[in-house]
């Protein structure tokens, strides 16, 4: 667990314990109805911890994030809630989530996502150095064998692994670059061969 997650885990227990105790010093009465309506406050709040735990996933189905293909040639990604353009690719015959970054150089994968498409992080050598927000971070050159997006396929792309932590992987533009047009309208991206 994360430091953010252990901290909301005590808060949250900790008002939990709070709200109980509160309950049985109101409710010096009746124990029938103090543990029927200590078990709808039990309910309730299993099922708010429930919502938070899966708001993630909850997220990324109301959330648009893959690409719509037109007749034309064109990919569309929708702008998502947060303003960045986020689109799936399938690399080596695996699909990887990227948010698309215009300000990055390369394609930058985490190392899960790099051992989700069949390198092992253990062997690569983090050799080469980019500079992020953050400061200098290493990073590992590979070469993508099989990258599809849509009808598009495209062989051998150089990419980077990133040595530090990354929320999910980067596509930067020695991708983006194979498109003749990157368009940016209100609330979509349009890439387009």
């Amino acid at each position: 667990m994360q430091d953010f997650e252990i901290a909301n885990l005590i808060y949250l227990s900790a008002l939990g314990a709070v709200l109980i105790s509160w309950y049985f010093v109101q409710n010096k009465g009746g124990l029938s109805k103090l543990v029927r309506d200590g078990a709808a406050w039990v309910f309730i709040f299993v099922g708010t911890m429930a919502v938070i735990g899966l708001w993630g996933d909850i997220r990324q189905n109301i959330m648009p994030r893959q690409m719509v293909m037109t007749e034309t040639g064109q990919v569309e990604l929708p702008r998502a809630s947060d303003g960045h353009y986020y689109v799936d690719l399938e690399i080596n015959g695996n699909t990887v989530p990227f948010m698309v970054d215009t300000g990055a150089t390369s394609v930058v994968l985490t190392q899960s996502d790099a051992a989700r498409i069949g390198l092992d992080p253990d062997t690569l050598v983090f050799f080469t150095q980019a500079m992020t927000a953050n400061g200098p971070v290493d990073t590992a050159p590979v070469t993508l064998d099989q990258v599809t997006l849509g009808k598009f396929q495209d062989s051998r792309i150089p990419a980077y692994v990133n040595g530090g932590d990354m929320d999910m992987s980067l596509l930067g533009m020695t991708y983006l670059n194979r498109f003749e047009s990157i368009q940016i309208t209100k609330s979509k991206m349009i890439l387009e061969r």
